[in-house]
């Protein structure tokens, strides 16, 4: 075994290897942590007798790095790897000690909730503890944050278990150096801003304004004469952010549309567009849904993208190259680049490349647009505009990142902005500043702010400009509007001539997605993502592949990933796809190995040699005969250490694609009694109460694939309650809040009955497409962090589609065909099984009556009578050993996998989501069993492994096991890189 590029190996007792950081990296001094400057992680040791030990990162990039940049050491376990933190110590407590000690927790697999490390947050000035919705290798301090690890147990909410110490006894209390008299110094301010307990009336102040049009459709300005269409536009943002004003907002419009040339060629119809014309009166068509590319007559986007300076000159239009022609401003700048990537477009780079310059050297931007070696002073606006402009763009991140931090830093006590140093707090500069801190998930800075701004708004609704101006200002209460409403120009989004819809036909883009998940940087060697630097995550790498074969857009990549597990390739650490499932060992699990399995059916592989073992087989060997928590049981027909529904689930679609349907029995049954009385599943095995989108939506793909009466109708109740938690932006509750990942699983889960959920399938499908980023990645959320994440970019990609992984088929080849094993005598539904030796050249065609009828070498009838015997003798782990007795002799292979409408599926090609037109066993329609029903024949695809019959489901990934789970588990990404989820159970080390 290599090392890993950030820690070594370490042996514990039994032999068990951990991935470890050797040793802490010096610390920081504490004191280079301020109220506004690093972060501070407080590690309690009280579980052994010590104390709370307390350690500074003056920079900190990942949770992960604070932890060992302020002293401490840790240890992953050998199937998660190091970005799951088992094991913690520090030089401060028991010589370097880390805890627990392999006596108490041999850290092999994930361990239980009653006893592991727990991760939590106190976001400057917040005096309370959240659970972190982010793993340490992705959560990203807040300057001025604290951040605690307790080692304990905890719900899967994180609603017990917190420290029992407050953030404030161990934030930071020095302020740092007195500000400098440079205006490009780093920032100093209070840690805490904290403003009046007010929320404002966003209704309140559109009324304001709407009663300030002039004629009722347009702003005016006592400077000059004539209409202030700058105003006009960002009156009609305002009110389109309210929704509240749709009479005087459609006038607005229809004044814009009428005075398009006007406003956009103030020298003329000969001259040049003005781009903050272009950018304002394209947001303004983007916020009311309508066309930018046809506004008043005009491609406002063309405007923008056709109009880039190549260097200064134009008589005075252009300050430097990459300047949007007539862009007075870092305003008109960052509107322009927000107006094009709110409509799809990727700004020219040079656009982009200009902010490099506009910013100044304490991260905030310039006021004016700037020279390169020009006086840079930052100002708040500016700034604001730049990170909703940078933030998720390539390359920008960083850039956006400094802006952000420097945005936080320059708040004042009272949550205000200045406009300048020494000024006091104005409305724009804190409403500007509110946008911007809500986007990239500062929600107690952007809280404060928000009550600053409410608390200048008068009983007329209007806000005043600052504190001192006694009268309310049309600019001041157009921005308040939107910061006031949580909103910002680039996600308004309001139809003032009815209900607001997703732009028809606006779906994720695949081929983007996909190139962003082959990309060598992060694809390693084109065979796998990783959990940790060296270290694979083996359950992310399947469900990237899971992406690629929904999408069909990279085969080649596809490949590589299937031959790199299907050939037990090893990772950096001489790892393989086996010592993740750890398969043919007491930890197997049956969520890892239907994992496993699973892929290797949808693209067309046997199952019962991939990986160099028999999937199928394995997956009887680890169903539980009883409860026995030392084998991670839960109770018969649960998998062991499947600890989720997610896992659950997964091992049931291999077993059932695979024709094992006997031994898939009890784990059906024991899902469907997991099913709560609203037709919900929970997250945890065994369940904890909740109800969870992510977890509902897999139950009823691999339910849907079950037939007869009771199993449709349990599909029916789950995906009516999924259909019932879409939220009003398209998206679905997660873990992580506004979730892309419970978002997608959503729609594979409402496919399933597409017919009563087309409108809501449509809303999450523009949710998605409106997370994605420029470089073809997806955000974890809505809200938060932001920038495009690995594994909801997985999730997204094939969720988008509709295919269940139930039925998802894109086959490569490479491999013979799968044999089944013989499977119980039928009752009501047989699957007639074969010999390796029994070929056919037709197709399989489900009929009317759902008679499989093959020809010419076999015909199963409507009443198949194929007999096996089927014993399970419990072993002394609890796992039963099946045996089989087959008598059926022939099962014909075919050419294609039989679709729900019984087209055969071609090497190559992807089963879209069926159409609403129904078939025996098609998607939207679940085949009736029971007395009177007519026996349906399910026809088995001897290549793929595909049941054809019952209400076919989509189906989610494991990934989503995690982020479901993601305020429960602490490893990486927004969810935690593990087969399964954590059990409460009362045997101590035994976990998955």
């Amino acid at each position: 075994m290599s090392l890993l590029a950030t820690g070594a190996v370490a042996v514990a007792a039994g032999g068990t290897v951990l991935l470890a950081n050797p040793r802490a990296a010096v610390a920081d001094p504490i004191e280079d942590c301020t109220t506004t400057t690093g972060a501070i992680v407080a590690v309690d040791f009280g579980h052994w007798g010590g104390g709370v030990v307390r350690g500074c990162d003056a920079d900190p990039s990942t949770g992960m790095n604070l932890l060992h940049k302020a002293g401490f050491t840790t240890a992953g376990t050998e199937h998660d790897g190091p970005a799951f933190i088992c094991r913690l110590g520090t030089g401060g407590f028991n010589g370097g000690t880390q805890y627990p000690t392999p006596a108490e927790e041999p850290c092999t697999t994930t361990p239980q909730a009653t006893a592991y490390w727990s991760y939590w947050i106190a976001a400057p000035g917040q005096q309370t503890w959240s659970y972190s919705q982010f793993g340490a290798a992705t959560q990203k301090p807040e300057p001025g944050e604290v951040e605690a690890w307790v080692y304990g147990g905890t719900d899967i909410g994180g609603t017990s278990g917190a420290p029992s110490f407050t953030p404030d006894s161990v934030r930071a209390r020095n302020t740092g150096p007195s500000p400098s008299a440079s205006p490009s110094a780093s920032p100093t301010a209070t840690a805490s801003p904290t403003g009046p307990a007010r929320t404002g009336d966003p209704a309140a102040a559109a009324a304001w304004l709407a009663a300030r049009l002039v004629d009722g459709d347009h702003m005016e300005n006592w400077a000059f004469e004539g209409p202030d269409y700058p105003r006009t536009a960002q009156t009609a943002i305002a009110l389109a952010a309210a929704g509240t004003q749709d009479p005087a907002l459609r006038k607005v419009l229809a004044f814009l549309r009428a005075h398009t040339d006007a406003y956009l060629y103030p020298d003329g119809p000969a001259g040049k567009p003005d781009s903050a014309a272009a950018a304002l009166l394209a947001l303004v068509a983007g916020s009311t849904e309508g066309d930018p590319r046809s506004f008043g007559g005009r491609d406002l986007l063309a405007a923008l993208t056709d109009h880039v300076c190549a260097g200064p000159g134009e008589n005075g239009k252009c300050t430097a190259a990459g300047d949007f022609h007539g862009a007075s401003s870092p305003w008109a700048q960052a509107w322009a680049v927000v107006a094009l990537r709110r409509a799809g477009v990727t700004p020219p780079a040079s656009a982009l490349a200009r902010f490099a310059v506009l910013q100044c050297a304490d991260g905030g931007m310039a006021g004016s647009m700037i020279v390169a070696g020009g006086y840079c002073e930052s100002d708040p606006g500016s700034t604001s505009l730049a990170v909703l402009a940078l933030r998720g763009a390539t390359g920008y991140e960083p850039m956006a990142k400094r802006a952000a931090e420097q945005l936080a830093a320059s708040q004042q006590a009272d949550g205000s902005y200045a406009p300048y140093a020494g000024a006091p707090g104005d409305t724009g500069s804190t409403a500007h500043a509110a946008q911007a801190l809500l986007a990239v998930g500062q929600g107690a800075r952007q809280s404060a702010a928000k009550a600053w701004i409410a608390a200048r708004q008068g009983e007329d609704g209007g806000v005043r400009p600052d504190e001192a101006t006694t009268d309310a200002d049309p600019a001041a209460t157009e921005q308040a509007v939107l910061a006031l409403t949580g909103t910002d120009l680039g996600t308004v989004r309001h139809n003032p001539d009815g209900a607001t819809t997703p732009p028809a036909g606006r779906t994720p883009d695949p081929a983007r997605g996909s190139a962003y998940l082959t990309d060598r940087a992060r694809l390693i060697d084109g065979h796998y993502y990783e959990a940790f630097p060296a270290f694979a995550d083996f359950g992310l790498t399947i469900d990237g592949a899971f992406a690629l074969a929904a999408t069909g857009t990279d085969d080649t990549a596809l490949r590589g990933i299937v031959d790199f597990l299907d050939r037990q390739g090893k990772d950096a650490n001489d790892r393989t796809v086996n010592d993740w499932t750890a398969i043919g060992t007491e930890y197997a699990g049956g969520g890892s190995i239907g994992k496993e399995a699973l892929l290797a059916e949808v693209v067309g592989r046997d199952p019962r040699a991939f990986g160099g073992h028999d999937l199928i087989a394995a997956l009887a060997a680890v169903t539980c005969a009883k409860a026995d928590d030392s084998t991670g049981c839960a109770g018969a027909g649960n998998y062991t250490w499947a600890t989720s529904v997610f896992s659950q689930a997964l091992g049931i679609m291999a077993q059932l694609r695979a024709g094992d349907t006997a031994n898939a029995a009890a784990p059906i049954a024991y899902l469907r009694s997991l099913q709560q009385a609203d037709g919900s599943w929970p997250s945890l095995i065994p369940a904890t109460g909740d109800s969870d989108v992510d977890s509902t939506a897999m139950a009823v793909m691999a339910l849907a694939l079950v037939p007869g009466d009771e199993a449709a109708a349990a599909v029916d109740k789950g995906v009516a309650w999924i259909a019932s938690r879409q939220l009003a932006d398209g998206g679905f509750p997660g873990a992580a809040g506004d979730s892309t990942n419970s978002a997608a699983l959503a729609i594979q889960g409402m496919t399933l009955r597409r017919s009563a959920h087309g409108p809501g399938i449509a809303k999450a499908l523009d949710f998605l497409a409106g997370q994605q980023n420029d470089d073809g990645g997806f955000n974890v959320a809505s809200e938060g962090q932001r920038g495009s994440d690995v594994r909801a970019s997985t999730q997204v990609l094939g969720g988008a589609t509709g295919v269940s992984f139930g039925t998802l088929r894109r086959d490569l080849g490479g491999t013979p065909t799968p044999t089944p094993t013989a499977t119980a005598t039928a009752t009501g539904t047989a699957t007639p099984t074969a010999t390796a030796t029994a070929t056919a050249t037709a197709t399989v065609t489900p009929t009317a009556t759902a008679t499989a009828t093959v020809t010419p070498t076999a015909t199963p009838t409507a009443t198949p009578t194929p007999t096996a015997t089927q014993t399970a003798t419990p072993t002394g782990t609890g796992t039963p050993s099946p045996t089989a007795t087959p008598t059926a002799t022939a099962t014909p292979t075919t050419t294609g996998s039989p679709t729900a409408s019984g087209a055969p599926v071609l090497p190559g090609t992807s089963v879209p989501p069926a159409v609403d037109a129904p078939v025996a066993g098609g998607i939207d329609e679940p085949v009736r069993g029971g007395a009177g029903a007519p026996v349906v024949a399910v026809p088995v695809q001897v290549g793929s492994g595909a049941v054809r019959g019952g209400g076919l489901a989509s189906t989610g990934t494991e990934t989503l096991v995690l982020t479901g789970a993601a305020g429960l588990l602490t490893a990486l990404g927004a969810a935690a890189v593990l087969v399964a989820r954590r059990r409460t159970g009362t045997a101590p080390g035994r976990h998955r």
